[in-house]
Protein backbone atom coordinates (compact mmCIF):
# COMPACT_ATOMS: atom_id res chain seq x y z
CA UNK A 1 0.00 0.00 0.00
CA UNK A 2 1.57 3.09 -0.80
CA UNK A 3 0.92 6.69 1.28
CA UNK A 4 -1.82 7.72 -0.12
CA UNK A 5 -3.81 4.61 0.06
CA UNK A 6 -2.99 4.31 3.44
CA UNK A 7 -3.61 7.92 4.43
CA UNK A 8 -7.31 7.28 2.89
CA UNK A 9 -7.73 4.15 4.65
CA UNK A 10 -7.32 5.90 8.01
CA UNK A 11 -9.04 8.61 7.08
CA UNK A 12 -12.20 6.76 6.31
CA UNK A 13 -11.62 4.25 9.90
CA UNK A 14 -11.56 8.27 11.90
CA UNK A 15 -14.46 9.43 9.61
CA UNK A 16 -16.74 6.35 10.60
CA UNK A 17 -16.36 6.61 14.44
CA UNK A 18 -16.27 10.78 14.89
CA UNK A 19 -17.65 11.18 18.30
CA UNK A 20 -15.37 8.34 19.32
CA UNK A 21 -12.43 10.29 17.60
CA UNK A 22 -13.74 13.46 19.17
CA UNK A 23 -13.89 12.23 22.56
CA UNK A 24 -10.21 10.84 21.94
CA UNK A 25 -8.68 14.19 21.27
CA UNK A 26 -10.24 15.96 24.74
CA UNK A 27 -6.68 15.16 26.53
CA UNK A 28 -4.48 15.82 23.57
CA UNK A 29 -6.61 19.47 23.36
CA UNK A 30 -6.18 20.85 26.80
CA UNK A 31 -2.71 19.96 27.00
CA UNK A 32 -1.39 21.84 23.82
CA UNK A 33 -3.68 24.74 24.33
CA UNK A 34 -2.10 25.30 27.99
CA UNK A 35 1.04 24.86 26.57
CA UNK A 36 1.23 27.05 23.64
CA UNK A 37 -0.81 29.93 26.18
CA UNK A 38 1.60 29.57 28.79
CA UNK A 39 4.40 29.73 26.17
CA UNK A 40 3.36 32.46 24.28
CA UNK A 41 2.42 34.45 27.68
CA UNK A 42 6.02 33.79 28.70
CA UNK A 43 7.83 34.64 25.53
CA UNK A 44 5.83 38.21 25.55
CA UNK A 45 7.00 38.60 29.38
CA UNK A 46 11.00 38.03 28.35
CA UNK A 47 10.42 40.51 25.36
CA UNK A 48 8.36 42.90 27.47
CA UNK A 49 11.29 42.23 30.96
CA UNK A 50 13.99 43.11 28.24
CA UNK A 51 12.30 46.23 27.09
CA UNK A 52 10.38 47.58 30.40
CA UNK A 53 12.04 46.02 33.29
CA UNK A 54 15.90 46.15 32.51
CA UNK A 55 16.40 49.28 31.39
CA UNK A 56 20.11 49.43 32.20
CA UNK A 57 22.55 49.94 29.49
CA UNK A 58 24.87 47.11 28.57
CA UNK A 59 28.29 48.70 29.55
CA UNK A 60 26.90 49.99 32.73
CA UNK A 61 26.01 48.06 35.81
CA UNK A 62 25.01 49.08 39.69
CA UNK A 63 27.08 48.57 43.00
CA UNK A 64 24.77 48.40 45.58
CA UNK A 65 24.44 46.73 49.21
CA UNK A 66 21.82 44.36 48.17
CA UNK A 67 22.59 42.83 45.13
CA UNK A 68 20.74 40.53 43.08
CA UNK A 69 18.69 38.35 45.93
CA UNK A 70 17.84 34.62 45.28
CA UNK A 71 16.91 33.24 48.41
CA UNK A 72 15.68 34.32 52.00
CA UNK A 73 19.44 33.38 53.44
CA UNK A 74 21.17 35.78 50.93
CA UNK A 75 18.90 38.93 52.37
CA UNK A 76 19.34 38.17 56.01
CA UNK A 77 22.81 38.39 54.75
CA UNK A 78 23.15 41.23 52.87
CA UNK A 79 21.02 43.17 55.36
CA UNK A 80 24.09 42.91 57.81
CA UNK A 81 26.49 44.19 55.26
CA UNK A 82 27.18 47.66 56.00
CA UNK A 83 26.16 50.86 54.05
CA UNK A 84 27.30 52.32 51.03
CA UNK A 85 28.10 55.77 51.94
CA UNK A 86 28.41 58.94 49.67
CA UNK A 87 32.17 58.51 51.38
CA UNK A 88 32.32 55.38 49.32
CA UNK A 89 31.27 56.80 46.17
CA UNK A 90 33.47 59.94 46.57
CA UNK A 91 36.31 57.22 47.03
CA UNK A 92 35.51 55.29 43.67
CA UNK A 93 35.03 58.66 41.90
CA UNK A 94 38.37 59.73 42.16
CA UNK A 95 40.06 56.43 42.39
CA UNK A 96 38.24 53.93 39.28
CA UNK A 97 40.36 54.01 36.64
CA UNK A 98 38.35 51.58 34.55
CA UNK A 99 35.07 53.44 34.23
CA UNK A 100 33.76 56.35 32.42
CA UNK A 101 31.35 57.37 34.69
CA UNK A 102 30.08 56.77 38.21
CA UNK A 103 26.92 58.38 39.41
CA UNK A 104 25.02 57.88 43.13
CA UNK A 105 21.31 57.35 43.91
CA UNK A 106 19.09 57.20 47.33
CA UNK A 107 15.44 56.75 47.66
CA UNK A 108 12.72 56.98 50.05
CA UNK A 109 8.98 57.58 50.22
CA UNK A 110 7.55 61.00 51.14
CA UNK A 111 3.70 63.33 50.15
CA UNK A 112 4.38 65.81 46.83
CA UNK A 113 1.76 68.48 47.43
CA UNK A 114 0.76 71.49 45.30
CA UNK A 115 -1.85 73.79 46.84
CA UNK A 116 -5.03 71.55 47.96
CA UNK A 117 -3.53 68.72 45.67
CA UNK A 118 -1.63 65.91 47.43
CA UNK A 119 0.06 62.49 46.57
CA UNK A 120 1.07 60.30 49.25
CA UNK A 121 3.85 57.20 48.85
CA UNK A 122 5.82 59.05 46.14
CA UNK A 123 9.07 57.68 45.38
CA UNK A 124 11.69 60.19 45.85
CA UNK A 125 15.39 60.19 44.54
CA UNK A 126 18.39 61.76 45.41
CA UNK A 127 20.67 61.81 42.81
CA UNK A 128 23.85 63.40 41.44
CA UNK A 129 23.46 65.33 38.35
CA UNK A 130 24.83 62.67 35.67
CA UNK A 131 22.36 59.97 36.91
CA UNK A 132 19.88 60.80 34.24
CA UNK A 133 22.28 60.10 31.36
CA UNK A 134 23.57 56.60 33.25
CA UNK A 135 19.94 55.49 33.99
CA UNK A 136 18.72 56.24 30.51
CA UNK A 137 16.64 58.73 31.64
CA UNK A 138 14.95 60.96 28.65
CA UNK A 139 12.70 64.13 29.40
CA UNK A 140 10.21 65.79 27.88
CA UNK A 141 10.22 69.31 28.58
CA UNK A 142 12.42 71.38 30.84
CA UNK A 143 15.68 70.29 32.47
CA UNK A 144 18.05 68.11 34.81
CA UNK A 145 19.45 69.66 37.57
CA UNK A 146 23.60 70.36 37.21
CA UNK A 147 26.25 69.92 39.40
CA UNK A 148 26.34 73.10 40.87
CA UNK A 149 22.39 72.62 41.64
CA UNK A 150 23.91 69.66 44.12
CA UNK A 151 26.59 71.35 45.18
CA UNK A 152 24.80 74.29 46.72
CA UNK A 153 21.97 71.61 47.27
CA UNK A 154 19.49 73.54 45.69
CA UNK A 155 15.72 72.93 46.62
CA UNK A 156 15.19 71.78 42.43
CA UNK A 157 12.73 68.88 41.53
CA UNK A 158 12.22 66.95 38.34
CA UNK A 159 9.39 65.34 38.34
CA UNK A 160 7.29 62.22 36.76
CA UNK A 161 4.53 62.27 34.36
CA UNK A 162 1.84 61.32 36.94
CA UNK A 163 3.15 63.48 39.44
CA UNK A 164 2.34 66.28 36.78
CA UNK A 165 -0.72 64.84 35.55
CA UNK A 166 -2.45 64.94 39.13
CA UNK A 167 -1.19 68.04 40.50
CA UNK A 168 -1.13 69.99 37.26
CA UNK A 169 -3.29 68.72 34.97
CA UNK A 170 -3.96 71.72 32.62
CA UNK A 171 -0.60 73.85 34.15
CA UNK A 172 3.17 73.83 32.68
CA UNK A 173 4.62 72.62 36.11
CA UNK A 174 8.17 74.47 35.22
CA UNK A 175 9.19 76.88 37.20
CA UNK A 176 6.16 75.99 40.24
CA UNK A 177 6.50 75.44 43.64
CA UNK A 178 5.70 71.37 45.38
CA UNK A 179 6.15 70.62 48.57
CA UNK A 180 8.02 67.10 48.94
CA UNK A 181 7.05 66.17 52.18
CA UNK A 182 7.06 69.35 53.83
CA UNK A 183 9.78 71.50 52.20
CA UNK A 184 9.27 73.24 48.87
CA UNK A 185 11.11 72.89 45.64
CA UNK A 186 10.59 74.10 42.46
CA UNK A 187 10.14 71.87 39.51
CA UNK A 188 12.55 72.56 36.94
CA UNK A 189 12.22 69.65 34.17
CA UNK A 190 9.46 66.69 33.20
CA UNK A 191 10.47 63.59 32.87
CA UNK A 192 9.09 61.69 29.33
CA UNK A 193 6.02 59.40 30.30
CA UNK A 194 7.43 55.57 30.51
CA UNK A 195 4.25 54.04 31.44
CA UNK A 196 3.45 50.90 33.72
CA UNK A 197 6.05 48.17 34.42
CA UNK A 198 4.51 44.71 35.95
CA UNK A 199 1.52 46.84 36.96
CA UNK A 200 3.67 49.71 38.76
CA UNK A 201 3.67 53.47 37.02
CA UNK A 202 7.20 54.46 36.79
CA UNK A 203 5.85 58.14 36.65
CA UNK A 204 4.91 58.39 39.93
CA UNK A 205 8.73 59.24 41.23
CA UNK A 206 10.59 62.31 41.28
CA UNK A 207 14.36 63.02 41.76
CA UNK A 208 15.75 65.87 43.31
CA UNK A 209 19.92 66.71 43.86
CA UNK A 210 21.77 64.53 46.03
CA UNK A 211 23.42 66.97 48.93
CA UNK A 212 19.84 68.28 49.01
CA UNK A 213 18.19 64.78 49.25
CA UNK A 214 20.58 63.88 52.36
CA UNK A 215 19.85 67.15 53.69
CA UNK A 216 16.32 67.13 54.06
CA UNK A 217 15.53 63.32 54.72
CA UNK A 218 19.18 62.38 56.34
CA UNK A 219 22.26 60.45 55.26
CA UNK A 220 21.16 57.18 56.48
CA UNK A 221 20.35 54.97 53.75
CA UNK A 222 22.43 53.10 52.18
CA UNK A 223 23.26 54.38 48.50
CA UNK A 224 23.58 52.44 45.02
CA UNK A 225 26.06 53.73 42.36
CA UNK A 226 25.79 52.85 38.67
CA UNK A 227 29.56 52.88 36.92
CA UNK A 228 29.80 53.02 33.52
CA UNK A 229 32.35 50.88 32.18
CA UNK A 230 35.10 52.15 29.38
CA UNK A 231 35.53 50.39 26.86
CA UNK A 232 32.01 49.59 26.56
CA UNK A 233 30.65 46.22 27.06
CA UNK A 234 33.64 44.05 27.10
CA UNK A 235 34.94 46.46 29.63
CA UNK A 236 31.85 45.51 32.27
CA UNK A 237 34.17 42.69 33.86
CA UNK A 238 37.21 44.80 34.21
CA UNK A 239 35.60 47.57 35.94
CA UNK A 240 33.36 45.56 38.39
CA UNK A 241 36.74 43.47 39.08
CA UNK A 242 38.40 47.37 39.79
CA UNK A 243 35.51 48.17 41.87
CA UNK A 244 35.57 44.68 44.21
CA UNK A 245 39.21 45.15 44.68
CA UNK A 246 38.99 48.88 46.44
CA UNK A 247 35.40 48.43 48.60
CA UNK A 248 37.04 45.07 49.81
CA UNK A 249 40.11 47.05 50.69
CA UNK A 250 38.14 50.37 52.29
CA UNK A 251 36.20 47.57 53.99
CA UNK A 252 39.11 45.31 55.38
CA UNK A 253 37.49 42.44 53.90
CA UNK A 254 39.24 38.95 54.45
CA UNK A 255 40.39 37.31 51.19
CA UNK A 256 37.82 34.31 51.44
CA UNK A 257 34.92 36.43 52.66
CA UNK A 258 32.39 37.18 49.96
CA UNK A 259 31.42 40.74 49.06
CA UNK A 260 30.44 43.13 51.47
CA UNK A 261 27.88 44.46 48.77
CA UNK A 262 26.32 43.17 45.05
CA UNK A 263 27.18 44.00 42.07
CA UNK A 264 24.53 43.92 39.46
CA UNK A 265 24.96 43.96 35.61
CA UNK A 266 22.37 43.64 32.78
CA UNK A 267 23.61 40.14 32.47
CA UNK A 268 22.99 38.96 35.69
CA UNK A 269 19.62 40.39 35.14
CA UNK A 270 18.88 38.45 32.32
CA UNK A 271 20.12 35.03 34.09
CA UNK A 272 18.00 35.84 36.76
CA UNK A 273 14.98 36.34 34.75
CA UNK A 274 15.95 33.21 32.39
CA UNK A 275 15.97 31.10 35.36
CA UNK A 276 12.28 31.96 36.80
CA UNK A 277 11.20 31.94 33.55
CA UNK A 278 12.34 28.70 32.83
CA UNK A 279 11.45 27.32 35.93
CA UNK A 280 7.75 28.44 35.18
CA UNK A 281 7.75 26.51 32.01
CA UNK A 282 9.03 23.46 33.24
CA UNK A 283 6.28 23.51 35.46
CA UNK A 284 3.45 24.34 33.17
CA UNK A 285 5.09 21.31 30.59
CA UNK A 286 4.95 19.27 33.54
CA UNK A 287 1.29 19.82 34.52
CA UNK A 288 0.22 19.97 30.74
CA UNK A 289 2.20 16.89 30.31
CA UNK A 290 -0.28 14.69 32.60
CA UNK A 291 -2.88 15.65 30.25
CA UNK A 292 -1.21 15.13 27.53
CA UNK A 293 -0.65 11.96 28.83
CA UNK A 294 -4.04 10.82 29.35
CA UNK A 295 -4.70 11.93 25.99
CA UNK A 296 -2.15 9.25 24.83
CA UNK A 297 -3.75 6.57 26.97
CA UNK A 298 -6.92 7.09 25.64
CA UNK A 299 -5.66 6.97 22.40
CA UNK A 300 -3.94 3.96 23.12
CA UNK A 301 -7.29 2.27 24.66
CA UNK A 302 -9.27 3.13 21.69
CA UNK A 303 -6.83 2.19 19.17
CA UNK A 304 -6.74 -1.16 20.75
CA UNK A 305 -10.36 -1.35 21.18
CA UNK A 306 -10.32 -0.46 17.13
CA UNK A 307 -7.45 -3.36 16.52
CA UNK A 308 -10.57 -5.80 18.02
CA UNK A 309 -13.18 -4.37 16.01
CA UNK A 310 -11.04 -4.81 13.29
CA UNK A 311 -9.52 -7.87 13.46
CA UNK A 312 -11.67 -9.44 10.53
CA UNK A 313 -10.73 -6.33 8.65
CA UNK A 314 -6.89 -6.78 9.13
CA UNK A 315 -7.03 -10.41 8.16
CA UNK A 316 -8.68 -9.73 4.58
CA UNK A 317 -6.12 -6.61 3.80
CA UNK A 318 -3.35 -9.24 4.71
CA UNK A 319 -5.13 -12.29 2.51
CA UNK A 320 -5.12 -9.75 -0.06
CA UNK A 321 -1.28 -8.81 0.11
CA UNK A 322 -1.22 -6.04 2.75
CA UNK A 323 2.21 -6.77 4.39
CA UNK A 324 2.81 -6.36 8.21
CA UNK A 325 4.13 -2.89 8.16
CA UNK A 326 1.13 -1.64 5.78
CA UNK A 327 -0.91 -2.70 8.91
CA UNK A 328 1.48 -1.42 11.18
CA UNK A 329 2.00 2.15 8.91
CA UNK A 330 -1.86 2.41 9.00
CA UNK A 331 -2.43 2.46 12.61
CA UNK A 332 0.06 4.44 13.31
CA UNK A 333 -1.10 6.73 10.79
CA UNK A 334 -4.40 6.81 12.32
CA UNK A 335 -2.83 7.47 15.78
CA UNK A 336 -0.77 10.48 14.09
CA UNK A 337 -3.56 12.10 12.64
CA UNK A 338 -5.81 12.13 15.45
CA UNK A 339 -2.79 13.32 17.55
CA UNK A 340 -2.31 16.04 15.11
CA UNK A 341 -6.21 17.17 14.65
CA UNK A 342 -5.71 17.75 18.11
CA UNK A 343 -2.38 19.43 18.22
CA UNK A 344 -4.29 22.09 15.80
CA UNK A 345 -7.18 22.21 17.69
CA UNK A 346 -5.08 23.00 20.75
CA UNK A 347 -2.88 25.58 18.98
CA UNK A 348 -5.91 27.47 17.77
CA UNK A 349 -7.34 27.32 21.41
CA UNK A 350 -4.38 28.36 23.26
CA UNK A 351 -3.61 30.97 20.62
CA UNK A 352 -6.81 33.10 22.13
CA UNK A 353 -4.66 33.72 25.44
CA UNK A 354 -2.09 35.77 23.78
CA UNK A 355 -5.08 37.71 21.58
CA UNK A 356 -6.77 38.57 24.74
CA UNK A 357 -3.62 39.30 27.04
CA UNK A 358 -2.67 41.99 24.30
CA UNK A 359 -6.04 43.48 24.13
CA UNK A 360 -6.97 43.65 27.51
CA UNK A 361 -3.56 44.35 29.27
CA UNK A 362 -1.38 45.54 26.77
CA UNK A 363 0.91 42.98 27.18
CA UNK A 364 2.72 42.09 23.97
CA UNK A 365 1.98 38.48 24.50
CA UNK A 366 1.97 36.74 21.08
CA UNK A 367 1.66 33.67 19.23
CA UNK A 368 5.06 32.97 17.57
CA UNK A 369 5.61 29.92 14.56
CA UNK A 370 8.06 27.81 16.91
CA UNK A 371 5.35 27.72 19.48
CA UNK A 372 2.86 26.82 17.32
CA UNK A 373 5.38 23.99 16.21
CA UNK A 374 6.44 22.71 19.49
CA UNK A 375 2.65 22.36 20.11
CA UNK A 376 1.88 20.33 16.93
CA UNK A 377 5.34 18.19 17.42
CA UNK A 378 4.48 17.72 21.08
CA UNK A 379 0.41 16.35 20.06
CA UNK A 380 2.30 13.82 16.98
CA UNK A 381 4.95 12.54 19.25
CA UNK A 382 1.99 11.40 21.90
CA UNK A 383 0.09 10.19 18.82
CA UNK A 384 3.05 8.10 17.73
CA UNK A 385 3.85 6.95 20.73
CA UNK A 386 0.50 5.98 21.85
CA UNK A 387 -0.42 3.98 18.11
CA UNK A 388 2.57 1.96 18.39
CA UNK A 389 1.57 -1.06 20.75
CA UNK A 390 -2.37 -0.68 18.88
CA UNK A 391 -0.35 -0.92 15.48
CA UNK A 392 2.32 -3.84 16.44
CA UNK A 393 -0.14 -6.01 17.56
CA UNK A 394 -2.76 -5.75 14.62
CA UNK A 395 0.58 -6.45 12.54
CA UNK A 396 0.96 -9.16 14.49
CA UNK A 397 -1.91 -10.84 13.61
CA UNK A 398 -2.24 -14.45 12.04
CA UNK A 399 -3.96 -14.34 8.54
CA UNK A 400 -6.00 -17.60 9.19
CA UNK A 401 -7.23 -16.58 12.96
CA UNK A 402 -8.41 -13.23 11.93
CA UNK A 403 -10.50 -13.99 8.86
CA UNK A 404 -12.15 -16.46 11.06
CA UNK A 405 -12.84 -13.95 13.76
CA UNK A 406 -16.88 -13.25 14.40
CA UNK A 407 -16.66 -9.92 16.62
Amino acid sequence: MNLGELLRASLESIRAHKLRSFLTLLGIIIGVSTVVAVASVISGLNAYVQEKVIQLSPDVFVVTKFGVITSREEFFEAVKRPDLTVRDYQKLAGTLTRAEAIAAEVGTQSAVKHGDKRLADIQVHGCTANYADLAGINLETGRWFAETDDQASQAVVVIGWDVKTDLFPQLDPLGRTVLVGEVPFRVVGLIAQQGRTLGQSQDNQVFVPLNTFRKTWGARNSIDMLIKARGGVPGVEAAADEVRAIVRAMRHTPFRSPDPFGVVTVESLQVLWRTISAAAFILTILIASVSLGVGGIVIMNIMLVGVVERTREIGLRMAMGARKRDIRRQFLLEAAILSTAGGVAGVLIGGVAPVAVRTLLNFPAQLTLGIAAMGLGLSTLVGLVAGYLPARNASNLIVVDALRDES
